[in-house]
């Protein structure tokens, strides 16, 4: 089953590539949904959570899995908004993996 994917922008500026960065979370997502066929709707938000003075302007990338009866929600900031993404969808595979693995031992 293809998972359906809403992607929200939140106070990001127009340098930033939408088109590019929706290729590259749809490639993501699919790479997720070869680990489990149980993914029923997947939301990510990129945004620019608050102007720090010292650490410079940040970014962040929280994605939404719900796969069924395990709800999934995961956040990374960084100051690039590619490495906020790719970040958080290091952290999704990780957690997807690890209860695919719960899910095998159970049976």
């Amino acid at each position: 089953m293809k998972p359906a994917v809403d992607v929200v922008y939140r106070d990001l500026d127009s340098s930033v590539t939408f088109s590019a960065l929706n290729d590259i979370i749809t490639k993501k997502l699919e790479k997720l949904s070869r680990y489990t066929d149980q993914i029923v709707h997947s939301r990510v938000v990129l945004d620019t959570p608050h102007h720090h003075k010292h650490k410079g302007k940040q970014f962040r990338a929280s994605i939404e899995l719900d796969i069924v009866g395990h709800p999934m929600a995961i956040t990374q900031n960084d100051e690039s908004i590619h490495v906020a993404v790719r970040d958080a969808f290091s952290s999704a595979e990780r957690k997807v993996k690890q209860l695919v693995a719960r899910q095998r031992n159970t049976r």
